[in-house]
């Protein structure tokens, strides 16, 4: 396998975005970068992801997100910067946990198993984030598409909960 680069661009993520008033009128402006397949060891693979500051609308620039389908854990490492890591877990119809982790350089984030993530750089620095994923995992970014993100925005106002879910947890911050 080979090294792979990725650009997400706006369009790509206008479903998951708090603003959607401001997305629909935006350009097709370049959000985040991903390059996948720096490293492999042990059935494992190391990326690495650059998010830069910017701001989506009234929305911290972030990731698409993703459930990891089965039992997957992924580990990042924060190079550079500032994030905030989003987790949510999801079963019986409904959000039954959902946290938040602030990671600053040299700080490592476990996503468990069965949790869904995203990634959002709240600062006006670039953030720059290492992982360690294994080589068979596979993302289910459906669900969070459907839901228009995850359940709980970041914004300029603070965190906001996002309508499209009936049931929600209170957001905790995790250390």
């Amino acid at each position: 396998m080979g090294i792979e680069k990725e650009i997400r661009y706006l369009d790509d993520m206008k479903m998951v975005l708090y603003d959607k008033a401001w997305a629909e009128t935006a350009p097709d402006l370049e959000v985040y970068y991903m390059e996948r397949g720096l490293e492999e060891k042990n059935g494992l693979r190391y990326d690495i992801t650059t998010i830069p500051p910017k701001m989506l609308g009234q929305e911290f620039v972030k990731t698409k997100g993703h459930y990891h389908i089965g039992d997957c854990q992924e580990l990042y490492i924060v190079l550079e910067g500032e994030g905030f890591f989003l987790m949510q877990k999801r079963g019986e119809g409904k959000i039954q946990d959902v946290y938040y982790v602030k990671a600053t350089k040299g700080d490592c984030v476990l996503v468990p198993p069965f949790y869904g993530h995203t990634t959002i750089n709240p600062t006006q620095e670039r953030l720059k984030m290492g992982n360690w994923i294994s080589r068979e995992y596979k993302a289910d970014y459906e669900s969070i598409e459907t839901k228009g993100g995850f359940s709980y925005y970041y914004t300029q106002a603070g965190w906001i909960k996002n309508r499209n879910y009936e049931e929600v947890p209170e957001l905790r911050f995790e250390m």
